[in-house]
């Protein structure tokens, strides 16, 4: 017999929401006095403020500072209901979604379909190099990384080989956008100024820390001028910056790329990979693309209307890093506002009196881009307006403490940073063997069952 979909009772129309990012959360959020039954599904538990995840990695700042539980946050809107659990399933014809978690399933109905997954890293059809290069995508990664760091320190402590040493303090960054501009600087503080006088056999400083990117430029979406601006504080920090530079292999030593201009192969011996060079949409924009009948891009992204529907489907909207719409950059505010769009053009369906544009075109609002390279360095770009150094820094600052979920937060990041600019200390340097391991170790088990779990289908 066929499970019946669930549907809170009550008989309001059911808005459900894949995806507790910023655009799924800013909808649900949005949607509080709308007279409607809200469900929000993640695999998640957690709402991940992603663009801090590379302090995670580095120790400035805990993992539940930048992810507060998603169900807590939901806890005071009493027509949203949160689900932490897998989509498996979508079904645009019979408008239903198909969840599971460790085994248990359910099947929910909807009347309004917001698809905000988000995207994951993209290693441009070379996924293999994943297992010797994490991304900078979930709060897994960051941990990975941050153990694997700190241990490449520990085990140079105690070898007494000068080439592994150096091997083992050899740090490779694949992409030179905001995401691997960060994460460089911060590792090169952490070697230059953090780990100073912390360990007795070998300097932290002698770290070699490389940056590559296949474009000729340092934070493209950014210019020429404040891209040559960060370019020369991180070198300032001792980062070799190779641009032009197409990686074509990463394996457990060491990383090869092509230099585009002088069309020559290197190789770089490297302990610490850490991919940072592209996204790719959530699959299940592909699923809901397929059954729409619209087109997706290389990116997995979906073309959308102008509203944020699919294709005739004026119940089914996509936001956010999924959405393939006037050349929109993926990134936090696209997702925010589009939230914030498709709830008022639900508000408007349900009010019968609503003189709203029901299919009221999405208008970004572009507030501009912030990167941080080093502690006292930033860039800013907004409009025509750039700037950089420390006001651009304690812009960032500014900005990243106000779009922080949840008073706590908030005040624990800011009480981090502070320690940090006035003393070498990082409260969050602890790691643990299933950070190291834990990653390719799952990925490894699901191969293993995947063929059992094929025979009893």
């Amino acid at each position: 017999m066929a499970e019946t979909p669930f549907r809170p009772h009550g008989g309001r129309r059911h808005v459900v929401i894949i995806g507790a990012g910023f655009g799924g959360l800013t909808a649900a959020k949005k949607l509080k006095n709308a007279d409607v039954d809200v469900t929000i599904i993640d695999k998640k538990n957690h709402h991940l403020f992603q663009p801090m995840l590379y302090q995670v990695a580095t120790g400035m700042i805990s993992a539940g500072e930048i992810a507060p539980s998603t169900r807590q946050i939901l806890r005071d809107q009493d027509n949203a209901h949160f689900v932490n659990a897998e989509v498996t399933d979508i079904s645009l014809a019979d408008k239903t979604v198909s969840v599971e978690l460790a085994g248990s399933s359910r099947v929910y109905a909807y009347d309004t379909l917001i698809v905000a997954a988000g995207a994951g890293q993209s290693y441009f059809g070379n996924d293999h190099f994943a297992q010797f290069a994490p991304g900078m995508k979930t709060l897994d990664d960051a941990l990975e990384i941050r153990a694997s760091i700190i241990t490449a320190f520990e085990k140079a402590e105690i070898t007494d080989d000068p080439a592994e040493r150096e091997r083992l303090l050899t740090f490779v960054i694949v992409g030179a956008g905001p995401t691997g501009v960060e994460i460089t600087g911060q590792i090169a503080e952490l070697a230059k100024r953090s780990f100073t006088d912390a360990y007795s056999n070998f300097a932290p400083a002698s770290a070699k820390i490389y940056l590559l990117d296949g474009a000729p430029q340092v934070l493209p979406p950014f210019g020429k001028r404040l891209g040559r601006k960060a370019q020369r504080t991180l070198e300032k920090l001792g980062v070799d910056v190779r641009l032009n530079a197409m990686v074509t292999d990463v394996n457990a030593e060491s990383v090869s790329y092509k230099d585009m201009k002088s069309d020559t192969e290197h190789t770089i011996e490297a302990n610490v990979k850490i991919w940072s060079a592209g996204v790719a949409a959530s699959p299940l924009g592909k699923m809901v693309a397929e059954q729409a009948g619209v087109e997706v891009d290389r990116a997995g992204r979906v073309s959308v209307n102008e509203d944020l529907t699919v294709g005739t489907h004026e119940d089914v909207y996509i936001i956010g890093d999924m959405i393939n719409l006037n050349r929109l950059p993926g990134v936090a505010q696209v997702a925010m506002q589009g939230g914030e769009h498709v709830a008022k053009l639900i508000e408007a369906k349900l009010d019968e009196e609503s003189t709203a544009d029901e299919k009221k075109p999405f208008d970004y609002f572009d507030k501009g881009s912030m990167a941080t390279v080093s502690r006292f360095n930033a860039v800013v770009k907004m409009g025509k307006t750039e700037f950089s150094g420390f006001m651009a820094w304690v812009a960032w600052l500014g900005l990243h403490i106000t779009y922080l979920v949840g008073f706590h937060n908030r005040v624990a990041t800011a009480f981090n940073w502070i320690t940090n600019t006035f003393s070498q200390e990082r409260p969050h340097l602890e790691f643990t063997q299933q950070m190291r391991v834990g990653r390719n170790a799952i990925e490894t088990l699901e191969e293993l069952e995947a063929p059992a779990d094929a025979e009893e289908k």
